[in-house]
């Protein structure tokens, strides 16, 4: 009892000014930079920093002849203390939301496949019963949303997590798995056959995540898995509308989830070309964080989210779904 009362002194004594810093000379890299960008003097800032190594007992930042870099614990500090000023800086918007007659806020991060059934439905859902919410929703990968959410950025994602970074901190309520067909337009000279192969798709041009998501990756091995090149006639983008006035203009082909591009598919202007493609996703779901309270506003996104999941992956066993 004694240790824990001890860490909570020791962290009470840091103030919101220690923590700006620290992210300004994150960011800065350099204590000169990062006192200007504070509005402070290079003293000061220095003085600040030294109070924090020593409240803490350890050494937030190695100094070298080009600036500082942060040490181990000084990363820790630095991704908490973003989710701490995140955190202060939402709650100041929540209470001026309330003040104003508002019912408060919440922040939706998705992936492109439930971001275009499940999270509309539910926002749906929110604000036709409580209309003062005010939800804004970001569509990404799930590595960058899973950050944002750990930085305090985010109240909810539907995605995935995908590698052990910050795993420990976060719930994870699995929803559906998300199998992948190869889209193109109802007149590409593909789209009339009635069996393809994987060598069948090389020549024609590819709509592609970027370099650095999962699925970039996973499509890549497919093709090498088959004795092929991977496509070399790439155009880079994750944005959905991007993606399908791309695919209705010309040849090109894409791997999505049947489900996001439904709309086009019954209006006859997309198609899933018939081939097993071979890429899956792992189940997306809901991600948030353990030791986050949510406002009243995120609740009932979360509630509708549960709800609108339950009625869509109905197939789903009752345990995926709490």
């Amino acid at each position: 009892m004694v240790q824990a009362s001890t860490s909570w002194f020791n962290a009470s004594r840091l103030k919101t000014r220690h923590l700006l810093l620290l992210l300004h000379l994150y960011e800065q890299r350099s204590v000169l930079r990062a006192a200007e960008a504070a509005s402070m003097t290079q003293p000061a800032a220095s003085k600040l920093l030294a109070e924090m190594e020593s409240v803490l007992g350890v050494k937030l930042f190695e100094r070298h002849a080009r600036g500082v870099e942060p040490t181990w614990y000084g990363q820790v500090l630095i991704r908490r203390a973003r989710s701490a000023l995140s955190e202060i800086g939402r709650a100041h918007d929540e209470i001026a939301a309330l003040r104003s007659g508002q019912m408060g806020q919440a922040a939706i991060g998705t992936v492109v496949n439930p971001g275009t059934n499940l999270v509309p439905q539910a926002v749906a859902m929110v604000k036709r019963d409580f209309p003062d919410i005010m939800i804004r929703v970001e569509m990404d990968y799930s590595r960058p949303l899973v950050a944002k959410l750990l930085d305090g950025q985010l109240d909810i994602v539907i995605g995935r997590i995908m590698g052990p970074e910050g795993a420990g901190e976060l719930d994870f309520e699995p929803l559906a798995d998300e199998p992948h067909s190869v889209i193109a337009r109802a007149g590409h000279p593909l789209a009339g056959r009635t069996r393809l192969q994987h060598a069948d798709l090389i020549d024609y041009g590819w709509i592609l995540p970027p370099a650095e998501s999962v699925l970039r990756a996973r499509l890549d091995s497919v093709f090498l898995e088959h004795g092929l090149q991977r496509p070399h006639n790439i155009i880079e983008t994750s944005a959905l509308p991007v993606i399908t006035n791309l695919l209705r203009s010309g040849d090109l082909l894409t791997a999505l989830p049947i489900d996001s591009v439904a709309p086009y598919v019954q209006a006859g202007q997309l198609v899933a070309l018939p081939i097993e493609l071979g890429v899956r996703m792992e189940f997306f779901g809901i991600v948030r964080r353990r030791d986050q309270l949510l406002s009243p506003g995120a609740e009932r996104v979360l509630e509708a989210l549960r709800s609108t999941a339950r009625r869509l992956y109905a197939d789903l066993p009752p345990r995926h779904l709490p």
